[in-house]
């Protein structure tokens, strides 16, 4: 059992790997990469703006400590001028401690400026690396495209492809129907004629009623001619025989 849906499951990838053969561009393909390309570049910038902010953060706060060192220094003096060694003490131990800070921050500062230029020159890597991944990108694109017109060209004139593969399949269903409604329409006049096929209008008729009516017809024709004629000559109008419909070539002329 487990051989059969190993099978399956074989026959199955296969499948799909070849249908996704089929529905993928790869001009699409390379695009969503540049894409994604894009969106790094983005975050990597964004990183270095927020490590540059969390530099000048440190140095406002380095300034203003700073700042404030000078101020107790400035107490101290003052402090001893008026004869308050204790309040210079006080002074000198509260910069003391504005110093550690003071150097601490500016260890902070130094990392953070190290990763600030590191996180810069990534960022300067990737996006030549981008820009030459879209020259890239679109010179391959040019020439898949290229590549597939040629092919398409090439296919209409071979008659190879999908869409002139549909119209010589339409014009050969067009000609064997036309050919096999001349057969029929050929077939039918044959039995017709023969009179092996009944026309239920009554309307036709056969050989030999055919001919007896054409007899008649022009027998008809002869007899109103001579019958004009002899009016015009003022003689009677001959009447009509029976033999006159069997042969025209016995019906009498007139003379003037």
């Amino acid at each position: 059992m487990s051989g059969v849906m190993k099978r399956m499951g074989m026959i199955f990838r296969a499948k799909a790997n070849k249908a996704l053969d089929r529905a993928e561009d790869p001009r699409e393909t390379l695009d969503y990469s540049y894409q994604k390309q894009l969106e790094l570049l983005q975050k990597v910038r964004r990183g270095v703006a927020d490590v540059a902010t969390s530099r000048k953060r440190l140095e406002l706060q380095l300034n203003k400590l700073q700042s404030d060192g000078g101020k107790y220094d400035d107490q101290a003096r003052k402090a001893l001028a008026l004869g308050r060694e204790d309040l210079a003490r006080e002074a000198l131990s509260r910069k003391g401690a504005l110093q550690q800070q003071v150097a601490d921050l500016e260890v902070q500062h130094q990392t953070l400026q190290g990763e600030e230029e590191k996180l810069t020159l990534a960022a300067q890597r990737l996006q030549a690396k981008v820009d030459a991944f879209r020259t890239k990108k679109e010179t391959i694109k040019a020439t898949y495209t290229a590549a597939q017109a040629q092919t398409r060209i090439g296919e209409a004139f071979s008659g190879i492809s999908e869409e002139m593969g549909d119209v010589g399949l339409a014009i050969q269903r067009a000609e064997d129907r036309t050919a096999q409604l001349q057969a029929r329409a050929g077939a039918i006049d044959e039995l017709m004629a023969s009179g092996a096929l009944d026309d239920p209008t009554g309307m036709a008729k056969d050989d030999l009623t055919a001919e007896l009516d054409r007899l008649s017809g022009g027998a008809d024709v002869e007899l109103e001619l001579q019958r004009m004629k002899a009016e015009l000559t003022g003689g009677s109008t001959p009447q009509p025989s029976i033999e006159s419909g069997a042969r025209q070539q016995d019906v009498p002329r007139f003379e003037k």
